[in-house]
This record gives structure tokens, sequence and C-alpha cells, in this order.
């Protein structure tokens, strides 16, 4: 029996191309080691690229646009390989922000309050001061401003217009900043994520040093309660297989999900790795997880 064969699809045309080709790398290099299959990386540059012959499933390690919006998964979908993550549908609702926080509304789920800004400023007038500016469709948080007054709001509105036409509108909830790996159906340790950067930016989440990210220090009761409300969210955008689920604990015990991220960085110093080994799975294990949960939807290749 042949060698089960892995396209490991990175790289892409968002702004997040280079995080992906490190992803993709990694994810590579961690099923050549698990071993037994045949890996081949594939470099994606738009919605014609080519897999090679004999693929059984294909390993989704993009990010941003064409990557995690369920483009390049409608494109699989079409052409019958099976494939990692959530399908075209909830990856496209899981990358729109306003999307998903429309459907965490609701499902009860909590979430910051939140205004869809158009030409008129007068939609966060009501709103408490500093708030957030982003994108609807942006990951590694790309085009996100944290603001404190109107004119940084019109700074900021002006900024994110560069990668998305719909603009959200977010209040800033002050606390403690968690993330949540979800993998089949079963959250995995609470990662506690700080950073003098203001807020978890770009900078702050690629560049050495940026965040100090550890298995967050909580009481079981606590850790709990954030892990059942990371899976809500994962399952209320209806996804499979894996995510990271952004949460935000203030001081009071209110937590509050932020977004839901379907494919999350795989470099073995990504949260969603982190926390793996955190509960004991190595990198090798995660990725041979993750092919195996795809493989599952193919019946006739769920034995190899």
């Amino acid at each position: 029996m042949k060698p089960l064969h892995v396209a490991v699809l990175m790289g892409g045309t968002s702004t997040e191309r280079e995080v992906s080709l490190n992803s993709g790398r990694m994810v590579a290099e961690a099923l050549r080691r698990a071993g037994g299959m045949t890996i081949s990386e594939v470099d994606v540059r738009g919605p014609e690229f080519v897999l090679p012959r004999g693929v059984d499933v294909a390993f989704i390690a993009m990010h941003g646009l064409f990557g995690e919006d369920g483009h390049v998964q409608q494109i699989l979908e079409d052409r019958g390989v099976p494939y990692t993550g959530s399908d075209a549908s909830a990856s496209a609702v899981a990358f729109d922000k306003i999307l998903a926080k429309e459907c965490f509304v609701a499902a009860g789920i909590p979430t910051p309050d939140f205004v869809v800004l158009d030409g008129d400023l007068s939609a966060v007038e009501e709103m408490r001061w500093p708030l957030f500016v982003k994108p609807a469709r942006q990951g590694s948080s790309v085009g996100i401003s944290k603001v404190a007054n109107r004119e940084e709001l019109i700074q900021a509105r002006e900024k994110a217009r560069k990668y998305d036409g719909e603009i959200l509108v977010e209040e800033f909830v002050k606390g403690r900043e968690l993330t949540v790996g979800v993998l089949g159906g079963r959250a995995l340790p609470v990662i506690e994520i700080r950073t003098d950067h203001g807020f978890f930016d770009y900078d702050a989440k690629y560049t050495k040093g940026g965040a100090i990210e550890e298995v967050a220090e909580l009481e079981p009761a606590v850790v709990a309660r954030v892990q059942a409300l990371a899976v809500r969210a994962h399952e209320c955008l209806s996804c499979r297989d894996v995510s990271r689920v952004d949460v935000m604990l203030r001081d009071d015990g209110q937590m509050f999900v932020l977004e839901v991220n379907t494919i999350p960085g795989m470099t073995e110093n990504s949260l969603l790795p982190k926390a793996a080994k955190a509960a004991g799975v190595s990198m090798e294990s995660l990725c041979r997880k993750l092919v195996e949960m795809a493989l599952a939807r193919r019946p006739e290749m769920a034995a190899v």
C-alpha cells in the first residue's frame, strides 16, 4: 500500500504570506518526522494552484485572505480533495469579524460591544473609550488600531479601509488576554498573553520578545469556564477539527470572546502548538491528528 500523500498548502496572497510560509514549512517538517507519509510543499500563489498527482489530503497552513476565508476550502471541495480544518462556509463566517460577532450575540456568547462603522461617526458616540478599530476581514491584527479619541478614530478608519471596506469598532475590555485551542472538539490548556505593546498587535505576535505566552495561572474553576466558553464559540460558528479562540477575562470574572481563528499559526512557537505541548501533544502528533481528522471525512481513506 502506498504511503499517504499529504500536500501542505502555504504562502498565499495575503499580507500574512511570510507567516504562512513559516507555518507550512514547520507543518511539513513535523509530518515528515511523524513518518509514514509522503509530504509535498505547495506554495499557493492564486486560485489556479496545482496539487501534485496522487494527493490524498491537503493540510491548509495559509493565513489571512484566500487562506482562512473559505476560498481555498471551496476550491478543494470542488476538486474533491479532503482538507484540514473548517469547511468553506464556517471559515468565511469565522474570518468575518462582523458576521462572527453577530453569531455570538445570537447565541448568547458574551463578546465586547461593537458597531459597524460607516461614513457617519455618530454610531460610536455612546460607546466607551478606548475603542478598537478593525477591518472586518483580516488576520494577525493587520490594520487594527486602538484609539482614545475622535481624531484617532478618523485616522484608524482610514488605515482599516486600506484592508477592507467594512470596519468594526469594538469596545476595549480591560483584563487578562487568554487564548484557548480547541482540538477535535475538546479545549486545550489556556494560554495567557502578556505584552507591553498596548495590545497583541502584529509586531507583538511575530517579533521575538514582543509578548510572553505561557499557560495561564488560573483557578481550576476559571479554567473550566474559559475552556467551556471557547468550545461554545467554536461550535457556534460550526468550526471543525481545530481552532484558537481569543478571550478576555475581566477582573470581575466576566469573560468575552474576541474571535475564533480557524487556521492558527503552526510554528513551534505559535500559540496552538504551545497549548498542545502543554497537554502532552507534540507538534508531530498534532499535525498527524489534523490529517487523520481530514481523512475521516473520506471513508475509503480513513483506515490508512
